[in-house]
C-alpha cells in the first residue's frame, strides 16, 4: 500500500478556534491523507489565550489524527492596532522559522488565510527552499481588507501591499477563493493566472445542537456572530430602535461577543432602543437553537469597497436552516440575496433603510416568508454543497503543480 499524501495545513485559527478549516481538515485526514497543521496558540476572537493552553515558543497536541504543532501569539490585538500588527508580523517571522525545519517532510502545503495574507509567507519560503506546491485557500482580501481595518491609503502603503500580494500569489501553485469577487482582484496582481471559486460551507447542521433556547416573545430577528467594529451593528441597532417605536412587537437578539459588544449596549441604553436581547457568545452546541427559534436572521458589514467583496460564513450558515436573511449589506451578498430571493435588503449606510425593512419583514410574518425559506433551501443545495466543494480542493491540492 502506497503511503499517504503528506499535507501540511499552514492557517492563523484552527480548533478549538471554530473555522471551517476544522471541518476540512478533519474530513482529510479520515480519509486518504496524512495532514498536519501549522498554527499558532487558540486566542479568538477575544484576543486572550484559551483555557488550558500556554503561550510557548513550540507545543504540539492531536485532534482527531491531525498532529498540530503551536506556536507562541501576541494577545491583545483586539483592541490594540499595534499589537495587531505585531501579531500579523509574529506570525509571519515565527512561522516562517518552524517551516524551515518542518515543511521539508510534507508533500504539499495547504495555507488557509483569513486575515492576514503575510501568514503565507511561510509557506512561500518553503516552497522556495523544498519545491512542493502551495495551495492558498483566501477568505479575505488584500489590499482591501486592510483600509476597512481603518489604515489611511496612501501611495506608499499601497505600493508596499502590492509588492507583498503579488509575491505571495505568484508563489502559490494553486489560488482558490472563497468569494467570487476576489478572484477580480487577485488578477490585478497576478493577471492571467487562474483563478477557482470554493466558497464556504455552512459547518452548524439543522438538525444539530440539544440545547433549548426560549427566545423573547414576539417577531424575533437573529444576528449570530463575531460582534466588532466591521460588523455595521450601530446602524442596524439605530434602525431597529426607529423600527420598533412603531412596531413594538419586534425583537432583535444579537448572540455573540466581540470588541464592539459594549458599544452596542452603551448605545441601546443611551437612545432607549427596547426590544433587544444581548445573548453573548454561546457555545456552537447551542447555535441550531437560536437558528431555529428565530423569524428572520440578520448579516450585516460596513459599506466598504473590501468588505462588500465578502461572503460571510454566516450567510451560509443561515441558509442552512432555511431563514429569511436581512442583508444589511451591499455588493457580494446583497446580489445573492436579491438574485434568489432569500429574503430582503437594506442600505446598510442609511437607519432609515433599515428600519423600513425590519418593518416590511413585521408584515410579511407567517405565510409570507415561506418563500424566502423555499428559496434557501434551494441555493444552498445548487451552490454550498459540503461533498462537492471538499473533494474539488482536495483534488488540487493532491494535484500539485501550477494551475
Amino acid at each position: 500500500m502506497p503511503d499517504k499524501l503528506k499535507v501540511l495545513i499552514l492557517t492563523e485559527r484552527f480548533y478549538p478556534e471554530e473555522f471551517i478549516i476544522n471541518d476540512l481538515a478533519a474530513g482529510w485526514a479520515a480519509g486518504e491523507l496524512k495532514v498536519d497543521v501549522l498554527t499558532q496558540a487558540p486566542s479568538y476572537p477575544f484576543g486572550k489565550l484559551f483555557e488550558g493552553y500556554c503561550n510557548s515558543p513550540l507545543a504540539a497536541e492531536t485532534w482527531k489524527n491531525i498532529n498540530i504543532t503551536r506556536f507562541f501569539t501576541v494577545t491583545g490585538y483586539m483592541d490594540s492596532v499595534f499589537f495587531k500588527l505585531l501579531n500579523y508580523l509574529s506570525f509571519a517571522v515565527t512561522g516562517s522559522v518552524v517551516a524551515l525545519f518542518k515543511a521539508r517532510a510534507y508533500d504539499r502545503i495547504f495555507v488557509y488565510q483569513t486575515g492576514p495574507l503575510t501568514l503565507a509567507l511561510p509557506a512561500v519560503l518553503a516552497r522556495k527552499l523544498y519545491g512542493m506546491p502551495v495551495t492558498i485557500w483566501t477568505q479575505d482580501i488584500w489590499p482591501d481588507m486592510v483600509y476597512s481595518y481603518g489604515f489611511k491609503k496612501t501611495k506608499l502603503l499601497d505600493w508596499f501591499l502590492g509588492v507583498i500580494i503579488g509575491f505571495i500569489y505568484r508563489n502559490c501553485d494553486n489560488i482558490l477563493v472563497s468569494c467570487e469577487g476576489f478572484a477580480r482582484r487577485i488578477n490585478e496582481y497576478v493577471p492571467g493566472r487562474e483563478i477557482r471559486h470554493f466558497p464556504n460551507w455552512p459547518t452548524v447542521a439543522p438538525d444539530g445542537g440539544e440545547e433549548l433556547v426560549k427566545l423573547p416573545g414576539g417577531f424575533n430577528f437573529t444576528f449570530a456572530g463575531n460582534v466588532g467594529k466591521l460588523q455595521n451593528l450601530e446602524n442596524v441597532l439605530r434602525g431597529f430602535g426607529l423600527a420598533s417605536k412603531i412596531q413594538p412587537g419586534l425583537r432583535f437578539n444579537i448572540v455573540g461577543d466581540g470588541s464592539h459588544l459594549e458599544t452596542l449596549k452603551n448605545l441601546a441604553k443611551q437612545e432607549n432602543i427596547g426590544g433587544v436581547v444581548f445573548w453573548g457568545r454561546r457555545k456552537s452546541s447551542a447555535m441550531p437553537a437560536f437558528f431555529r427559534a428565530s423569524d428572520v436572521m440578520v448579516i450585516s458589514l460596513n459599506n466598504t469597497p473590501g468588505l462588500n467583496l465578502v461572503v460571510p460564513a454566516k450567510f451560509q450558515a443561515y441558509l442552512a436552516f432555511h431563514k429569511p436573511i436581512f442583508c444589511v449589506m451591499s455588493g457580494e451578498v446583497r446580489a445573492l440575496v436579491e438574485k434568489n430571493k432569500t429574503g430582503l435588503c437594506a442600505d446598510p449606510d442609511s437607519p432609515e433603510a433599515i428600519r423600513d425593512v425590519f418593518l416590511e419583514f413585521y408584515s410579511l410574518k407567517g405565510a409570507g416568508l415561506a418563500g424566502f425559506a423555499a428559496n434557501s433551501r434551494r441555493l444552498l443545495e445548487a451552490e454550498y454543497d459540503r461533498a462537492r466543494i471538499a473533494a474539488g480542493i482536495r483534488a488540487i491540492v493532491c494535484g500539485g503543480g501550477r494551475k
